[in-house]
Order: C-alpha cells, then structure tokens, then sequence
C-alpha cells in the first residue's frame, strides 16, 4: 500500500553468526525439556493469539496488504490449528519406532529414535509472514531445536511482534528465549544462515530459482534443506458440477490473498460443455470485487476484498504475464492492469479464458489475482489429466465433480503432492498431512508426522531384548579365520535362514554342526 511502516536491521554475516550461536547455545538445554514444558510453551502462544486475534490480523494487513479476513483465515486460524494438533499429537509422532528384526537377530530389539537436529535455520516467504514463521517454530520448538528464521525483506516489519509472541511465552514458562531468533536482511543475510557452521538444516519457502540458489549453498557443507518452490495448481470443474456450489471455490482459490498462495488456483479447468453459463456466472463475481487498502488508516475505510500485491516487482510479472496471454488470443473478460484508482501497489483481479499451452501464463507462476480458464475439450477426463499434467509445477490440486469416484479418478492421475475432492484448501487444515511437492513444487515435507520428523535426525538403536542373551562370533568366522571351514559355515548360515527348501534348511544345519 506504499505507506510507511518503519525501518529495521540488515544483517551481515557477523550479526547472523552471533545470533545463530546464541540459539544452538540455549537448544542444549531446550533439547532436555519434556514434551509436557514445550506443551505449556505452545498452549502459551495460542493463548495470546485467541486473545490478540484482530490486532495480529491488524498487523499481517498493514505489513502485506491483505484483507484482515484473509489474514484470520490464511495466518491465524492455520496457526492455531498447527499447535492445537502439535499439542495432540506430536508426542506420539516422536515416539520410538520399533521395528522388526528378522530370525538371525531375534534376539535384538530394533527401534529408530527422532533426535532433535540442532539449529533449524528458516528462509520464510512474504505472503503469510504470521503463519511462515510461526508454523517452523512451533515444530521445531515442539520437537526440541532451537528456530532462527530469516523474514523475508518485504514482510519484515512485523517480525519483532510476532517474535515478541513467541519469545514472551518461552520466558514466562521459564525457558531461555535465545532458542528463538529472527533475522532481518536481504541476500547476504539468507545466505550467512545457509552457511553458518551453528545451523543443521535449512527449510526455505519461496520461487524455485531461488530455492535452487538455497541448495547451491547447503551442498558444500552436505546440509540437509526442505524446498517448498510453490505451484501453478489447478482446480478442475467436470460437465457434472453445480456451478452454484463451485463459483465460491473458484473465488476464494483465486484471489484469496490476492492470489498470493503456493497452494492458489492458477489454473482453472472448465470442462466445455459447462463454460459458458462458468463465464456468466463468475464474471460479474469478479467486477464486483472491492479492492483497496485493507485498513481503515488514511481514509480508507477497509471494507475490501482483494488487498494488494506484496512484492513491487510483481506487478511487473503479472503485466507481462496477461499481455502474453492476450496477444496470443486469450480473452480478457475483466481487469489485466494496475488499478490506477489507488494509490500502491494494486493488480485488478482479472478473469482470461482461452488459455492454451503456448501463453507463458499457462505454465508461469503469476502469484497474483489473476482468473485462468483453460477449457476441457469434449468434456474428456483423459484430456483434462493430460492438459492439467503439462506443467513443471506439481504442489497441489483440487478436482470437482458430483461423482466422488470419478473426481478420485481423475485426482489420483495428477502429478502433484496433495490432492482434495471437491474442496479447496482444506488439506491445509489438517495439519496431521504432510504439505509438499513434487517437480518445479520442490522436496521435503511440512507438517503431519512426516514433518515433525523432518525437524530430527532418525537414529537406529539396536539393543539386546533379553538380559545375557549376547551375539557371539561362532569360532570358523573368528579371527584368525580358517578360510575353508569360514566359507563353509557361512554358506550353511546362508541356506539355514533363506533357503525356501525345508530340506534344504535341515541340510544346512547339518553343515554348521560339522564346521562349528
């Protein structure tokens, strides 16, 4: 919205070094606290944001641009429910995993145990700046490491407020808040976290050109790293749909946020036969949108529905992006250019039908609140899976239709790392799912079991399961090894435990008793 909020420190390499030490220091001991102490310290957070839900909302709004409902809906309430199954169910995500061990080591217990890594070094986006900080803290915090989270540059203000949060509810419960810690910077700050000898993961969210940069810089040091790239995710309306069940979905896929979403809908599949009345019907929807600043600050009186755009340089890409698309014969139906009303950083929300695999848009991330309606020809579900597979990305994907076996159908032969059924952004808010992609989308997991367990080290433990039952080396295969008598004790150890042959088995324990 151009106003200005304020000013805060660029890091260097000395500043974030310090601060990284800091946190592995006070991880020492975070690691040793109980499950029950890092309850208390979350039930803490999620105290405060019950009680403080407008002004965070408030906060995400001036800082950047979206409507306050999209700020409780897409910051504060994923939060929340990110602690409360945290809380649930973390500890038995953390429990030892026992595994099994086979006739030749019966007399072994087998389990893997979920060491906490360290240091968990955070590169956070700026288009949920509450939710991407918080959502690593409250994993890493849960799971016994110390956070230190790099903000991004454009969504930076609000960083101290919300650490406040988090670093207020370690102290009252008595912990050392130095296990939390908040970078501010450009480039040379994310890339000191990469390479700070103090941190022992890197998890970055943000465009794959940079994640590739992310990675580039955690090889060197074999530092492990959790890519979420983003995604051109599609919705797919089938011939069967009730158009007055699927316009909200389209909606609120498309310009939540102001399109603002690794998980938006990028791409909209209509199937054909169905087009005409989608178009009659959502195109009013979208003139009808309300755009503006979204707080009631400077004469704005806050009632809008679509924000604006975070990053200046976006407006930029989301202009080439829908001339592409209509030089090469899509139709605009509303919006494609800056609001010239309002005084910021304000893209139109925007309807274009007709998109087909030569534009750019069809295959770009555009990150803004733009309508993309790529038509299903001949209402064929194959096309559609073909259409809809033709993309780099592969983050997520909605599909629709009054079958459930048939949306089942066509969701299970989608590319991407989350599907949902008739629904929207749902897969989100149970947090006991593991959110991730594959493709341009990126690697590693978040959230659900999957990414709790990402947040440690998986060590194998192997102990004896009754007290003075030992293994022993059995003498042929003891140093000084007899060469003849070892091979053959040992082949008659082969065949007794993998031989399919009964006897074959008895033969073969014969063999050991003569060369034992």
């Amino acid at each position: 919205t151009l106003q200005h909020l304020g000013t805060v420190p660029a890091m260097g390499r000395e500043e974030v070094d310090i601060l990284c030490r800091r946190a592995a220091e006070a991880q020492k001991k975070w690691s040793r606290t109980t499950y029950a102490q890092r309850r208390m310290v979350l039930r803490t957070i999620q105290q405060y944001i019950l009680s403080h839900q407008e002004d965070i909302c408030r906060v995400c709004a001036r800082d950047s641009g979206k409507p306050k409902v999209d700020a409780l809906l897409g910051e504060v309430m994923t939060t929340c429910e990110k602690i409360r199954c945290i809380n649930q169910n973390g500890q038995e995500w953390l429990q030892r995993s026992y595994r099994p061990v086979g006739p030749m080591m019966i007399h072994k217990t087998a389990y893997v145990e979920y060491v906490p890594y360290g240091v968990l070094g955070v590169i956070a986006p700026w288009n949920y700046p509450f939710h991407n900080m918080l959502n690593h803290v409250i994993s890493g915090l849960f799971s016994g490491n110390a956070v230190v989270s790099k903000v991004s540059e454009y969504t930076s203000w609000s960083a101290a407020y919300f650490t406040r949060i988090v670093k207020a509810a370690l102290e009252v419960n008595g912990h050392d808040s130095d296990v939390v810690q908040t970078l501010t910077g450009l480039g040379e700050c994310g890339q000191a976290l990469v390479q700070s000898s103090y941190v022992d993961k890197i998890i970055f969210t943000g465009s794959p050109g940079v994640g590739r940069k992310v990675m580039s810089g955690c090889a060197p040091y074999l530092k492990p790293c959790v890519l979420e790239l983003g995604g051109k995710d599609p919705m797919v309306f089938c011939d069967d749909v009730r158009l007055d069940d699927v316009v909200p979905w389209a909606m609120r896929g498309c310009f939540q946020n102001c399109g603002q979403n690794c998980c938006g809908v990028e791409r909209l599949f209509v199937y054909e036969s169905v087009l005409s009345k989608f178009l009659s019907a959502i195109v009013p929807k979208v003139e009808a949108l309300r755009q503006g600043v979204p707080n009631a600050v400077c004469g704005n009186d806050g009632n809008v529905d679509c924000g604006a755009m975070i990053m200046p340089a976006q407006l930029d890409i989301i202009e080439v992006l829908v001339r592409d698309a209509v030089e090469k014969g899509a139709k605009l139906h509303c919006g494609g250019k800056r609001n010239s009303s309002l005084n910021g950083q304000f893209f139109e929300p925007t309807v274009l039908s007709g998109i087909t695999s030569d534009m750019r848009i069809s295959k770009e991330e555009v990150f803004g609140p733009v309508m993309c309606i790529i038509t299903v020809p001949n209402d064929s579900d194959d096309e559609c899976i073909r259409l809809v597979n033709d993309c780099d990305f592969g983050l997520g994907a909605s599909v629709y239709s009054s079958s459930q076996k048939r949306a089942v159908k066509i969701g299970s032969a989608i590319r991407s790392g989350m599907v949902t059924i008739n629904d929207f952004g749902v897969n989100y808010l149970i947090q006991s799912l593991p959110f991730g992609g594959v493709k341009e989308s990126g690697f590693g997991r978040f959230a659900g079991p999957e990414g709790l367990r990402a947040c440690c080290l998986e060590r194998s433990v192997v102990v004896d399961r009754i007290p003075g039952v030992k293994t022993s080396i059995p003498s042929p295969i003891n140093y000084p090894i007899k060469a003849k008598q070892g091979l053959t004790f040992g082949m008659g150890l082969m065949n007794m435990m993998y031989s399919e042959s009964l006897f074959s088995k008895l033969a073969a324990i014969v063999q050991l008793i003569k060369n034992s």
